[in-house]
Parts: C-alpha cells; structure tokens; sequence
C-alpha cells in the first residue's frame, strides 16, 4: 500500500468530505439529495467550534489523494461520538480503516472520554463488523426512513476500561 499519512482535518477539506459522502453515499446505498448538505452541516459547526482539547477530525492522504477521514467530537462530558468515518474505494480493504478507528479511540481515551458511541445503519455491514472487532456493542436498533431510503438505524457503544491511575 501507498505509504499514507494522518493529519489533522482542515476547513479546506470541507467541500471535498461533504461532496464524497454524498457520491458514495448516493451511489452504494441509494441516499438522495439531503445527504450531502446535513454531513456539510456537520462539518460546519465542528470548524466553527469544535473544542480542539476533547474534539478532532484526522484526514488521510496517500498519493497526494484525500482517501479518508474520521471525527470524534463531544457527545456529553463522559462520551466521545464517533462521526464521519469514511474512506474511498481505493482506500478500502487496506488497514487504513483500523488506523483511523485506533487513531480516534486513543485520542478519546486520551481526552478524558469514559466511552464512545456512534450511530450507522445496518447495511454498512464491513464497518459494523470493524466496530465489533474492537470490542464495540450494538445497543439499539430501529427501523427509520432516512434519506429517501428504508434503513436501520444502529448505535453502537465502547467503554473504555478505567485503570488503577484513573480510579478515584
């Protein structure tokens, strides 16, 4: 694989995410229009005010390609949400998921996080089953009607172990 470095996600980067959900999105799974506008949402509150000390987004570039990225941003004090993990087709299949997934764990863990939890929808069965393999658990499941398709909407949640050093 094409050596592949992690930096930190940039306002620069915000046209590029939001257009690549939205194809892939669109394109693998069959979501319409409103897709791609609610992840630019997303990418807007987090450059406008994201606290730089609990939240960060990480973006990986090989080849002088964006190829993917991966959020963890404030879902409460105790709780870290993993948003936005994405890669492109040529990046997938490579390790390059479970790097970004480590990457945004230890960071959360590292903040102060207690757990981290996620939302996806079932049909995205290749990370679901990333997400178990690092120990993740399914916690509720329901059927929505999102993006003009019939889904089922997943949370998934961690919780990291408290150490000795961490115990009051």
């Amino acid at each position: 694989m094409m050596d592949v470095t992690l930096r930190r996600f940039a306002p620069t980067d915000m046209q590029w995410l939001a257009a690549r959900h939205q194809d892939l999105y669109a394109r693998e799974a069959g979501f319409d229009e409103t897709f791609g506008p609610l992840v630019a949402d997303i990418l807007h509150s987090f450059c406008a005010g994201h606290d730089p000390a609990c939240e960060r987004g990480w973006m990986a570039e090989g080849g002088g390609e964006r190829l993917g990225t991966v959020f963890c941003m404030k879902q409460d004090a105790a709780t870290a949400q993993l948003r936005l993990f994405l890669l492109t087709p040529a990046a997938r299949g490579k390790g390059l998921g479970k790097r970004l997934l480590r990457e945004c764990m230890a960071f959360a863990r590292a903040a102060g996080y207690r757990g981290m939890m996620l939302k996806t929808h079932e049909s995205h069965q290749t990370a679901c089953a990333l997400y178990r393999a690092f120990g993740w658990q399914l916690t509720d499941s329901r059927p929505v009607h999102s993006f003009g398709q019939d889904l089922v909407e997943q949370t998934w949640r961690l919780s990291f172990p408290v150490s000795d050093s961490q115990a009051p």
